[in-house]
């Protein structure tokens, strides 16, 4: 676990230990449910170096954890990944509650709640802005060239070499291109996402086969498929101003149309 979470969350159980103790331990599953939604959808550049310290968390899936209606549709990848670590932290939470005595479990390990703690309706809404990174900003402002902008760059100088050297389809082989310098892997991401956090504030916006992932991409293929079609427009610009592409009576691209010629992200 990233050791900065670490901390939040043990700040997190003492915090619920005093809440229950000034609300003479009632409502144990509301007070830990509330507290979680308020604490832990974490601002941008800190969700970034957590992530940094431990990119397992870009596994993390949206599923049915986001309680607010307005994210629940097509979430950022921050609320997802945040949505995650608030149901973690519930669960330690509801743990100390069943040690405590503060709530019961049934014959099969099953916690039992009070009904009237109970709301499949309520609503938390996600308090952090995605897409808002002061690290981002003085990032940008740095000469050094960034990490993604050497990825890219390799990924340019490939089709140039091999547009050049023979005969291609540009389009193809655009495609094929950023493909090969598709960035799949959490501990490939994070450190992306630790110098661009704005990263989190991408959602899937169509860039991902639906199919594949059942409606419910890993927080890290949506930065990646994200990411590849970036660079597939890259490519296509190199392409058209080397004269590659055609352009039909109008003057735009020609590009090829069906699923099959889609860049998608599987």
């Amino acid at each position: 676990m990233s050791p900065t979470l670490s901390d939040i969350l043990v700040s997190l159980k003492s915090e619920y230990q005093q809440r229950m103790e000034a609300n003479h331990y009632q409502l144990p599953f509301l007070t830990a449910e509330t507290l979680c939604h308020e604490k832990l959808y974490l601002e941008t550049d800190l969700l970034s170096r957590i992530i940094d310290e431990d990119p397992t968390l870009l596994a993390a899936r949206a599923s049915d954890l986001i309680a607010d209606t307005n994210e629940q549709q097509n979430p950022s990848v921050g609320a997802i990944i945040s949505s995650n670590i608030v149901m973690a932290a519930l669960e330690n939470l509801l743990a100390i509650a069943v040690e405590s005595g503060w709530l019961d479990v049934d014959d099969e390990g099953h916690i039992l709640v009070d009904e009237k703690e109970l709301d499949p309706q309520r609503e938390y809404p996600v308090t952090a802005n995605y897409s808002q990174s002061e690290l981002a900003q003085a990032n940008l402002s740095k000469r050094t060239t960034s990490l993604l902008t050497k990825i890219f760059q390799a990924a340019e100088q490939e089709y140039l070499d091999q547009l050049d050297s023979e005969a291609h389809d540009a389009y193809q082989l655009a495609l094929q291109v950023s493909g090969n310098h598709a960035i799949f892997a959490p501990e490939d991401i994070a450190p992306l996402v630790a110098e661009n956090p704005l990263l989190l504030g991408l959602r899937s916006d169509d860039v991902l086969d639906e199919e594949m992932f059942s409606g419910d991409p890993p927080a890290g293929i949506i930065i990646s498929g994200h990411l590849t079609h970036i660079l597939l427009d890259q490519l296509l610009e190199i392409a058209e101003s080397k004269g590659a592409l055609a352009h039909d009576g109008e003057g735009h691209l020609i590009l090829p149309e069906g699923d099959d010629d889609n860049p998608v992200i599987h």
